[in-house]
C-alpha cells in the first residue's frame, strides 16, 4: 500500500476522492492501492526540559542555560493525538511508500517530517508540492511527485526555527520570571519569545515616542488665487516659519500686492495596477478596510484555499510564474458570473502580461495569492469580502495603467515663492476595478491634495489674492494598528511605503507571514498589549518588560531580521543549520551571564491593573451579547457579537464557533 499522509481530515478527504481511496475506517480512507490519512496540525513537538533531565523541571536560576545534548521530540499530550498517531504508526511501518501531502512549505513539511520520524517510516517518501486545492491542481501533483529529499533544506530550516525558539523561549522566560518577576506560588512568568518580544518592542517603543513627544509649533502662508490655495515654498525640511514674528513679517510684505503666476508645468504619468496579495498584505488591506485580525485574515483566507476558491495563502511573493500565464483566461471564466461587468472590457483583447505580476525569477515555492477558477458559491460573508480582494486585485492586473496628468502652479507674490498642485486621470484603468462609495472618495480627496483638480492657469497671468497666516504643529508619530505592525515586522520596523524596496527588505523582516499572527495573537493572550479601537497599545507589564530587557538581542527587531535571513539562507542551501544553533546556543548563554551579573533590584509588577482592564472588557462584552442577542437562539446563525462565527449548541448553553479567537458570546438553554 501506498500511505499517502495529509495535514488535515478534510484535505485529505480531497485528496482521497481523486485517488479512488473511498473506504472508510477509523483515522483513514482506503482504495486503489492507497491509504490516505491525516495529521490535525502538529502532533509531534520538540521535548520540553524535564523530558532531558529531572533537574529541569524545577525552575532555577542555577540550571541555566538549558542545552540538551541532542534535540528531541515528543507526541503531544493529548488522547486524541495519541489514537490518530497509533493508526498512522501502524500504516507507514507496513506501507511500500509513503506520499508527503502536508501543506507546501517550511510548518507543513516539519510537521509532517516529525510524524513520520516518530513512527519509525523506513519505507521511501516522496513529496506531492501543490498551491491550490482543485482537482486539476491535485492530479498534477501526483504526475509530478518529487523525492522527499529535495525538501531537505526546508526541514532543516524549520527545524532551526523551532530549535532556536526553544532555546531563547524556554531560557528565556524562566530566566527573566526568576530574576525579575514578582516571586510567589501565584507568579505571573514574563514570557520572552525571539519575534514576540521584538515586536512588543516596537509597539512600546512607539508608544513611548508617543508619550514623551512635544509638539513644537510652526507658522504655515498661504494666499488663496482664484479660488485656489497656494502655499509659500519653505527650504527643503522645513514645514514653515518657525517663529510667528518670521512669518508676519512675510505676511505683511505680501499685502497688498498682486499675486503672479510665474510657471505653469503639466506632466502626463502612468500608475500601474496594484500588486497582486502575498499573505502580509493581504492581512493589511482586511485590516484596513474591515477592521480584520491578521489572525481572522488568516484564517479566512485558510478558509477559502481549503474551499478551492484561492490559492495557498502562506505566501511572501507577490509575483505570478510565467507558466501560470496560460491558464489565466480559464481562471477569468471560472469568476465571470460574479465579476462579468469587470471581465467584459478584457474580452477578445490579449490579456496583459506585465513584468511587474509574472515573474517566474521572484517566485520560489508558491505564487502570490489569486482565485483557482473555481465557482466561488456557498461562501460565508466574511469569506466573500476577502475574496472579492483576491479576485479584484487578480482582474485588475490586467487592466491598462491608470493615466493622470500633474498640474504644478508657481507664483509670487513680491520675492515670496508659492506653490499648488492637482492631479487630472484622463483613463482611469485599473482604477474602475475598485468602485468606491462617495464617503470613500472624499476621504481619499481629504488624504491626498494632489488628487484635487486646478482651474486652467497662464503664465505671467496677476491678481489680487488673499493672503493668510495658520499657527500649526508638529504631529507625534502615529500608533500601530494590527495593519501597519504586520508592515512594520515585514521590514524589521522600518518605515518603507516603496513596494519594491519594501520586497527587497522581507529577507530581514521579523517571522514569516504565516506566523506574523498568531504573534500579534500571542501578546494580547500574554496581555502585553491591548486594542483600542483599531489601535494596538502596550500595557503597562509590556512597558515594564521591555523597560527591564536591556540585552539589545532579545529585543531589536533588526537583529531579530538577521535571524530570519540565515533560516531563509538555509532553506536555499546556502547556510549551515549547525552553524545557526550554535550561534543561538552561544547568544543564550551570554545573555544569561549578563542578566546573573545585574545587581540591580528591578521588578516588573504583577499585571493587576492589565487584568482589571480585562475583566472589565468581558463585562462589556457579556452586556453587549445581551443587548444584541435575539429572544430566540439557534445553532448555525450568525454570532450576534461579533458577527463572524457561528451558535454553536454546546451542554447547557449556547456559544460562538470563535471563543477561541476571544468571543465572549454565551446563552444558556434557559433564556431561550
Amino acid at each position: 500500500m501506498i500511505v499517502c499522509i495529509a495535514e488535515k481530515p478534510s484535505v485529505a478527504r480531497d485528496i482521497a476522492r481523486i485517488l479512488g481511496a473511498t473506504a472508510q475506517h477509523d483515522g483513514y480512507l482506503e482504495g486503489n492501492g492507497y491509504q490516505v490519512t491525516w495529521t490535525f496540525g502538529h502532533l509531534c513537538e520538540l521535548k520540553m526540559p524535564e523530558d532531558y533531565t529531572p533537574l529541569w523541571k524545577q525552575w532555577a536560576l542555577g540550571q541555566l542555560p538549558m542545552i540538551p545534548p541532542r534535540f528531541g521530540i515528543r507526541l503531544k499530550h493529548d488522547s486524541g493525538i495519541a489514537k490518530q498517531f497509533d493508526t498512522i504508526q501502524r500504516l507507514m511501518q507496513q506501507a511500500e511508500s509513503i506520499i508527503n501531502c502536508g501543506d507546501a512549505g517550511q510548518e507543513g513539511e516539519l510537521i509532517q517530517r516529525w510524524v513520520m520520524q516518530k513512527a519509525g517510516a523506513k519505507c521511501p517518501v516522496r513529496r506531492l508540492w501543490i498551491s491550490s486545492m482543485t482537482d486539476e491542481a491535485i492530479r498534477e501533483g501526483f504526475a509530478s511527485l518529487k523525492p522527499q529529499e529535495d525538501y531537505k533544506s526546508l526541514y532543516e530550516a524549520g527545524l532551526c526555527r523551532a530549535i532556536g525558539d526553544w532555546i531563547l523561549g524556554m531560557n528565556a522566560t524562566r530566566l527573566y520570571s526568576l530574576k525579575y518577576g514578582r516571586q510567589g506560588r501565584t507568579r505571573t512568568p514574563l514570557s520572552i519569545g525571539r519575534v514576540q518580544t521584538p515586536t512588543l518592542a516596537l509597539i512600546v517603543n512607539r508608544q513611548l515616542e508617543i508619550e514623551h513627544f512635544k509638539p513644537e509649533p510652526y507658522w504655515v502662508l498661504a494666499t488663496t488665487y482664484r479660488d485656489t490655495l497656494f502655499t509659500a515654498v519653505m527650504e527643503e525640511g522645513e514645514r514653515g516659519f518657525r517663529s510667528e514674528e518670521e512669518g508676519a513679517e512675510a505676511l505683511q510684505r505680501i499685502e497688498g500686492k498682486p499675486f503672479t503666476v510665474t510657471s505653469v508645468e503639466k506632466k502626463s504619468g502612468k500608475e500601474a495596477p496594484p500588486r497582486l496579495f502575498d499573505l502580509t498584505s493581504l492581512q493589511v488591506e482586511c485590516n484596513k478596510k474591515f477592521s480584520f485580525s491578521a489572525d481572522t485574515t488568516l484564517q479566512l483566507i485558510q478558509s477559502l484555499y481549503e474551499k478551492k476558491v484561492t490559492t495557498y495563502p502562506r505566501v511572501d511573493t507577490t509575483f505570478l510564474p510565467d507558466d501560470v500565464y496560460p491558464k489565466c483566461k480559464g481562471i477569468l471564466n471560472g469568476i465571470a458570473g460574479h465579476y462579468g461587468d469587470l471581465l467584459q472590457p478584457l474580452r477578445g483583447e490579449k490579456l496583459r502580461k506585465s513584468k511587474k505580476v509574472f515573474d517566474t525569477a521572484k517566485v520560489t515555492d508558491h505564487h502570490a495569492i489569486i482565485p483557482t477558477g473555481v465557482v466561488p458559491n456557498n461562501l460565508t460573508d466574511v469569506e466573500r469580502q476577502v475574496f472579492d480582494l483576491v479576485a479584484r486585485r487578480f482582474i485588475a492586473s490586467f487592466y491598462p495603467d491608470c493615466e493622470f496628468d500633474t498640474t504644478t502652479v508657481l507664483g509670487a507674490v513680491d520675492d515670496v515663492p508659492f506653490r499648488v498642485s492637482g492631479k487630472v486621470i484622463r483613463k482611469a484603468g485599473w482604477r474602475t476595478v475598485f468602485a468606491k462609495d462617495k464617503h470613500e472618495e472624499e476621504e481619499e480627496t481629504a488624504r491626498n491634495d494632489e488628487e484635487r483638480t486646478l482651474p486652467a492657469f497662464t503664465r505671467g497671468e496677476s491678481g489680487p489674492h488673499a493672503p493668510s497666516l495658520t499657527q500649526k504643529q508638529t504631529q507625534p508619530p502615529k500608533p500601530y494598528t494590527e495593519a501597519t505592525l504586520l508592515r512594520a515586522m515585514e521590514t524589521a520596523g522600518r518605515t518603507v511605503e516603496d513596494e519594491e524596496l519594501r520586497d527587497a527588505m522581507k529577507e530581514n523582516g521579523i517571522g514569516r507571514p504565516s506566523t506574523r499572527a498568531a504573534i500579534i495573537e500571542t501578546l494580547f493572550r500574554r496581555n502585553y498589549i491591548r486594542k483600542q479601537r483599531k489601535t494596538l497599545i502596550a500595557t503597562p507589564t509590556g512597558v515594564e518588560l521591555i523597560g527591564i530587557i536591556k540585552e539589545e538581542l532579545l529585543k531589536s527587531a533588526e537583529l531579530t531580521g538577521r535571524w530570519e535571513k540565515k533560516l531563509r539562507q538555509i532553506e536555499h542551501h546556502e547556510y549551515s543549520p549547525a552553524q545557526f544553533i550554535d550561534e543561538m546556543k552561544r547568544m543564550i548563554t551570554a545573555i544569561v551571564q549578563q542578566v546573573l551579573a545585574d545587581t540591580s533590584n528591578r521588578k516588573v509588577g504583577e499585571p493587576d491593573a492589565d487584568k482589571a482592564t480585562a475583566r472589565t472588557q468581558a463585562r462589556n462584552a457579556s452586556v453587549k451579547a445581551k443587548r444584541a442577542t435575539p429572544a430566540r437562539i439557534r445553532a448555525g446563525m450568525k454570532c450576534p457579537v461579533c458577527g463572524q462565527g457561528k451558535i454553536i449548541k454546546g451542554k447547557a448553553a449556547y456559544g460562538c464557533s470563535r471563543w477561541k479567537e476571544g468571543c465572549s458570546f454565551r446563552k444558556p438553554f434557559a433564556a431561550k
